[in-house]
C-alpha cells in the first residue's frame, strides 16, 4: 500500500479584504518527484500565468486537492469569539487532514511548528505524522504544490470581487490601490461591505478616519 503525504498552505492570511484560502494536496509518496519536475515552488516567486498552468496540472497528477475559504465575515466572527488567526488556520488545517486522511502531512507553519503540531493533532480522527516548518512551501513540493493551488484559488476569489466592486487591487494593507479603493468606499457609502475584514487594524483606522472627518464637519457648521 502507497504511503500518502499531504502538503498543505494558505494564501491570504495578512489580507485586509477577501477570504483566507487553505489548499491541502495529497500524492502518493513515491510520485512526489513527479511535482518537483512540474519546478513548483513558492507560489509567490512564481507569475500568475505560470501559477495557473501549473495549478492544472497539479490537480491531474494529485491523488485529492481540498480547498477551504474562509470568508473576511467568518474572520471577523471567530475573532469576536476569541480565536485568533492562528488558531483559526491550525482547526482548517486539521480539517483538511481529516479529509484527505494522509499517513504524513508536511504544512507551511505560521507560527511556532511545535505548538502548531500539538494543536492539529488534538483534531484529527486519525493518526497522521505532521511535519509543520517555516517556508515550508520552499522546502517541500507537495506543499509548494498547496501553495500554487491556495494562490490561484484566492486570485479568483479577489477576481469576482473585482468584477463587482471596480479595481480593489490585491487586498493588502500595503497595497496602495487597495487602500485607495477603501477610503474611496468608505467615503461613497459610510461603511466598507463584508468583503473587508473589519476587525483589522487598517480597517478601523480608516473607519476612524471617516469618523473624525464628519465630526470636523459639525464643529466647523
Amino acid at each position: 500500500m502507497s504511503k500518502i503525504i499531504a502538503g498543505i498552505d494558505e494564501a491570504g492570511r495578512g489580507a485586509v479584504l477577501g477570504p483566507l484560502v487553505i489548499a491541502g494536496v495529497s500524492i502518493e509518496e513515491e510520485r512526489e518527484e513527479e511535482f518537483r519536475k512540474l519546478n513548483v515552488r513558492d507560489s509567490k516567486m512564481i507569475a500568475p500565468r505560470v501559477r495557473e498552468r501549473l495549478a492544472g496540472k497539479i490537480e491531474d497528477l494529485a491523488k485529492d486537492v481540498v480547498v477551504v475559504k474562509v470568508e473576511a465575515c467568518r474572520i471577523d466572527a471567530y475573532r469576536k469569539q476569541g480565536i485568533n488567526l492562528n488558531r483559526l488556520e491550525a482547526m482548517k488545517f486539521a480539517d483538511i487532514i481529516n479529509i484527505i486522511k494522509p499517513h504524513k502531512a508536511f504544512i507551511d507553519a505560521p507560527e511556532n511548528p511545535d505548538k502548531l503540531n500539538l494543536f492539529i493533532r488534538k483534531m484529527l480522527q486519525e493518526e497522521a505524522e505532521l511535519v509543520s516548518e517555516h517556508k515550508a512551501d520552499s522546502k517541500f513540493p507537495v506543499v509548494s504544490a498547496a501553495s500554487i493551488i491556495a494562490k490561484v484559488s484566492r486570485d479568483a476569489e479577489i477576481g469576482k470581487l473585482k468584477k463587482k466592486y471596480g479595481d480593489i487591487g490585491p487586498g493588502y494593507s500595503s497595497n496602495q490601490t487597495t487602500i485607495k479603493w477603501m477610503k474611496d468606499y468608505m467615503a461613497k457609502h459610510g461603511k466598507l461591505p463584508d468583503c473587508v475584514r473589519h476587525s483589522w487594524q487598517t480597517t478601523k483606522d480608516i473607519q476612524g478616519e471617516k469618523r473624525q472627518s464628519r465630526l470636523s464637519g459639525w464643529l466647523r457648521n
